[in-house]
């Protein structure tokens, strides 16, 4: 790649990297015998993507039910019942909760299991053994195991289950036969009718920020779709809750009352709890799922009898285990800052590229990259803007977007725009670009991608249009804005 004169700092913005790309794309690996396995392991992941469309009303509960029927011919029902689980749904941070909880864990002794969703680019990041993605070996082992004897059991009346509930039913025997001491588990999509929520007897139970999200299948109001997710709730497990705007906490009490169970908020952490040490994870949005970590974590030691290891109290510094999980814990897309090697290499600075990710896809989720990107950049305003100041010490900030044509753009750009603006940030160029796995995959035997007149830009160009009108209606025409 040939570097730019200028320094660039892009915001890569996509929705995508949490749907689109949760595909069945790998890391290009060596030719051989193994690479020709994995490949085809991809490949009978890839049948059992569903074509159904998202928003189809089936999609709600879309034979749930069909989960047990599975459970039971991978012979599941005892091992998920021995198995220690943390489960956690959210609208926004539910990822990074469980990956700051797991870290906790893992720091504290234990041998943990987690399992998240999306992966960025292959399969086995969703499944990681005490913090480490799973190994191939492994995976395949596992894999095939599930394979064979769903394939064996079922027919036209209990079919193969879809992607992601077969990735479930594989999380739950990986980390049964690894015997984990404890299973961190993220919801999919809603709670009730997800293939996490099989678990009948969580140890705890937690949901991160709600907001507006998967409207077309989870409801239109913010109480809505707290119910959806309240349906991880059972009897006699405790629950918590980030901190929730009114509506949605109304909605989850009224859901632990009727099980009645409490429900508790969990307060963010504050910068002093860490004694010095920063979060793994970039954001300040990051307290607030850390927070949540922290009680889930706590709460999960103390139901195991290992009270000796928890906080004393929410105003002291946590113990250090605590502190070294929280400061370690690590997951890709999200506020994750990546620095291009190659164009980076030249020793002068006005050449660096740096690539600032983060798979927003909500209104709120807009607005707090868009204050994190803001913060994270803010050196370049100390930079003077004379006419004298040097064209090659101007950073360029471009914004590359993409979004699956499910989500409204009216929703997403206008708060992207307006955080990015009141924070001091005012992009240069706007790139909205296509998912590229819809095309092609990632793996040894990746096609070349389609040539840009194969490709569809019809959304992506309905993108550049609404942004444009966004910066009409603020009187600004100098941006420049691509669809690629």
């Amino acid at each position: 790649m040939r570097s730019h004169p200028l320094l660039r700092r892009l915001l890569l913005l996509s929705s995508s990297t949490h749907r689109a790309m949760a595909s069945t794309a790998a890391v290009a690996r060596a030719g051989g015998v193994a690479a020709a396995e994995y490949e085809e392991v991809l490949g009978r992941l890839s049948s059992l993507i569903t074509q159904k469309v998202r928003a189809h009303s089936g999609n709600r509960g879309n034979q749930w039910d069909l989960m047990a029927h599975y459970v039971k011919i991978l012979e599941l029902e005892e091992p998920i019942a021995r198995m220690k689980v943390i489960h956690v749904a959210g609208t926004k941070g539910k990822g990074s909760t469980c990956t700051f909880t797991e870290s906790i864990l893992r720091s504290s002794g234990f041998h943990t299991g987690l399992f998240t969703s999306p992966h960025l680019m292959d399969v086995r990041e969703r499944f990681r053994l005490d913090g480490v993605d799973i190994s191939e070996e492994k995976f395949l082992k596992y894999f095939w195991w599930c394979w064979n004897k769903l394939k064996e059991k079922t027919d036209d009346d209990i079919p193969m289950p879809a992607y992601f509930r077969f990735l479930a039913l594989l999380a739950f025997k990986i980390f049964s036969a690894e015997q984990v001491d404890v299973a961190v588990l993220e919801v999919g999509l809603g709670g009730k009718f997800d293939a996490t929520n099989v678990v009948e007897a969580p140890v705890v139970c937690g949901v991160s920020s709600l907001g507006y999200d998967h409207m077309e299948i989870l409801g239109n109001t913010l109480g809505e779709i707290a119910g959806e997710k309240a349906g991880i709730f059972k009897k006699g497990v405790t629950a918590y809750t980030a901190p929730q705007q009114e509506e949605a906490m109304v909605a989850l009490k009224q859901r632990a009352s009727e099980l009645g169970i409490s429900l508790q908020v969990a307060d963010p952490l504050e910068p002093y709890h860490l004694k010095g040490q920063h979060l793994g994870l970039n954001g300040e949005h990051q307290y607030i799922n850390a927070g949540l970590a922290v009680a889930l974590a706590s709460t999960w030691l103390e139901k195991q009898g290992h009270k000796d290891r928890i906080p004393l109290n929410r105003t002291d510094p946590l113990p250090d285990h605590f502190i070294r999980g929280l400061s370690n814990a690590c997951l890709q897309g999200r506020a994750q800052i990546v620095p291009d090697s190659q164009v980076n290499s030249g020793e002068s600075i006005n050449s660096s590229l740096v690539f600032y990710l983060d798979g927003a896809h909500s209104p709120e989720s807009m607005e707090i990259c868009a204050k994190w990107f803001s913060h994270v950049t803010n050196d370049d305003r100390r930079i003077p803007s004379s006419a004298e100041q040097s064209q090659s010490s101007k950073s360029l900030k471009i914004l590359l977007f993409n979004c699956m044509s499910v989500r409204d753009p009216m929703r997403l750009l206008p708060h992207l725009l307006d955080a990015s603006t009141q924070n001091g940030v005012h992009f240069d160029l706007a790139l909205f670009v296509p998912n590229q796995s819809q095309y092609n995959k990632l793996g040894s035997n990746t096609s070349a991608p389609a040539e840009p007149e194969e490709i569809d830009l019809s959304w992506q160009l309905s993108l550049q249009t609404v942004w444009e009108k966004l910066l009409q209606d603020k009187g600004s025409s100098e941006i420049r804005t691509w669809s690629l």
